[in-house]
């Protein structure tokens, strides 16, 4: 059973989503991240939440709110109310739900390690329960050959045994490999994807683990939306945010999302040891994010192998300073 939208995610969702549902005309005029931050400090200063802009008596703190953005421009995401209403009747149809960072359900792991950059709505389809597990993320290419399909596939069942969930991005190539190992083998995994979450969420191979829990799928965007480079690059942060430690399967060197999220942990973030596999068919891509602090994957065995190599991996990374190289 899909809960109702808290007050609080139905004004978010007026505010700040495309309601694709609708076809709505206001795409352009939907506050940005940076645009709801400012809103939502106005609102902490007058200990007020998302939810009083629909009230009844909300106009008073419309106008204080409208100030950096006009009247007009708040007065018109609010009034979408028929659109909102039609685009709920959509996700709720196909089993999605929208939770946003309002919401007590929202993944601690996002506030805690993204705070302000943590996307103010997410939508998904499973078992909310899963985001706050932690795991092992795996990324890499899309483009890759069978050797490296078994390998990745070989991890998924190997997190499946060690009982260690995986995050993923829901993308061909690596991250479906890695996704489609461990729900094989029994696991339980996190897919984050950046663009049709609801074609992935009717998908007849994703039903079962859906039904049995061990699966779900969430995205920051609206879930009719289509592929957008942007969107696969900000995506990867989330994938990194909900996890304990990450894998990198294969990576280009000096471009592409894989090597952009990684380098990005590496050099800024640091939520997680990052591991890399390693060896003399790696690629260039692999030796350097390696070069700048990456740890060569262990290969390990068999689950208890596995699952040793994260909690190290994890306590150094913990005990090591911190310091960010790039600009703020």
């Amino acid at each position: 059973m899909i809960e109702p939208l808290t007050p609080n995610t139905q004004a978010i969702l007026l505010l700040t989503a495309p309601l694709i549902a609708g076809r709505s005309e206001l795409l352009r005029d939907l506050l940005s991240l940076g645009e709801y931050n400012r809103l939502t400090r106005i609102l902490r200063e007058k200990q007020k939440q998302p939810s009083d802009l629909i009230r009844g008596d909300a106009e008073e703190l419309i106008d204080l709110c409208a100030l950096p953005f006009g009247r007009a421009r708040l007065d018109a995401l609010l009034g979408r109310g028929f659109l909102l209403s039609q685009a709920v009747e959509r996700w709720n149809s196909r089993s999605l739900w929208v939770i946003s960072r309002a919401d007590a359900g929202y993944p601690k792991r996002l506030k805690v390690r993204l705070k302000e950059d943590a996307p103010p709505l997410l939508y998904g389809c499973g078992n909310t329960a899963l985001l706050e597990k932690g795991g092992l993320a795996v990324v890499g290419s899309r483009h890759v050959n069978e050797e490296l399909v078994g390998f990745t596939e070989n991890v998924g069942r190997l997190s499946a045994e060690a009982h260690r969930l995986i995050v993923s991005g829901g993308a061909k190539g690596i991250d479906q490999a890695a996704m489609r190992g461990a729900l094989q083998a029994g696991g339980e995994v996190a897919g984050v994807m950046a663009d049709s979450l609801e074609r992935a969420a009717l998908a007849r191979d994703n039903r079962e683990p859906l039904m049995e829990e061990r699966l779900v799928l969430v995205s920051p965007y609206d879930p009719a939306a289509g592929f957008n480079v942007g969107n696969a690059m900000q995506r990867n942060k989330l994938i990194y945010a909900l996890a304990d430690a990450a894998l990198v399967v294969t990576s280009d060197l000096n471009k592409g999302g894989t090597w952009a999220g990684a380098v990005e942990q590496l050099d800024r973030f640091h939520f997680v040891p990052v591991f890399v596999r390693n060896g003399a068919n790696a690629g260039k891509g692999n030796a350097a994010l390696l070069h700048r602090g990456g740890k060569p994957w262990p290969d390990p065995q068999d689950g208890n192998e596995l699952g040793r190599a994260l909690v190290a991996a994890v306590q150094t990374v913990a005990a090591e300073p911190k310091q960010d190289t790039l600009p703020l």
